[in-house]
């Protein structure tokens, strides 16, 4: 399995930007899917998460700003970030789990800063 991510980059305070992240390989039908993120000195941190019955889980730091949406059909989900602040600023990791098994991304960078 194998997760490919996009969107990444540097917005302004205030400002969005939309995550994609496809998965390849075997994946069964079951799953959960969404993104974690990690800041400088910080722990890995669960952003938001969807699973494919449709149940999602949300930071609390991020409640009413981010939007987590899969497209099941294309294995693929992506992570809508309105009203950004620079506190938001970490690498965006993509996170499978998949029939007991955890798979991750490379990571996509996102700066939040004017």
């Amino acid at each position: 399995v194998q997760l490919q991510a996009s969107g990444g980059g540097l917005v302004q305070p205030g400002g969005s930007l939309r995550l994609s992240c496809a998965a390849s390989g075997s994946i069964f039908s079951f799953n959960e899917m969404g993104w974690y993120r990690q800041a400088p000195g910080k722990q890995r941190e669960l952003v938001a998460e969807q699973t494919s019955g449709g149940t999602t889980n949300y930071a609390e730091s991020v409640k009413g700003r981010f939007t987590v949406s899969r497209d099941k059909g294309k294995n693929t989900v992506y992570l809508q970030m309105n009203s950004l602040k620079p506190e938001d600023t970490a690498v965006y990791y993509c996170h499978l789990f998949d029939y007991g098994m955890d798979y991750w991304g490379k990571g996509t960078q996102v700066t939040v800063s004017s």
